[in-house]
């Protein structure tokens, strides 16, 4: 039975929800790379990298490239790349409303705060669960 489009934007996003796979799509951007190239770039040991491009492979996010023992792998439809990076959009507004949110903290405290990435991060955590 074919997929219905609801369906496949569930199935597609869960392809993405999680870190390892959003970084190695983030790193495919500049060309192919080999399971141990990608290890490399994103600092990563172990297994983690090809558990991550399996399941990647598996909802057609990546393709393979075999050259006699090595396995190269590139982003199969490139318009995964404007998704991400609406995405970062989304989370930059949401960083600037946590920024005049810390600002105007720091105008009813009456000190200066060090507003840094971990400080808007934590609010933007805290944010989100509240």
């Amino acid at each position: 039975m074919l997929k219905n489009l609801s369906e496949f934007k569930a199935d597609f996003f869960k392809a993405l929800a999680n870190p390892i796979r959003i970084q190695i799509i983030d790193s495919l951007r500049d060309g192919e790379h080999t399971v141990n190239q990608l290890r490399e770039i994103l600092n990563i040991e172990g297994p983690n990298v090809s558990q991550q491009l399996a399941i990647l492979r598996a909802n057609n996010l990546v393709t393979t490239r075999k050259e006699g023992n090595s396995v190269y792998y590139s982003i199969k439809d490139s318009a995964v790349f404007k998704l991400l990076d609406v995405a970062k959009v989304i989370f930059n507004n949401h960083l600037v409303g946590i920024k005049n949110l810390l600002k105007k903290l720091q105008i009813l405290i009456g000190t200066q705060l060090l507003i840094n990435e971990d400080v808007i991060a934590f609010f933007y955590t805290a944010l989100a669960f509240t």
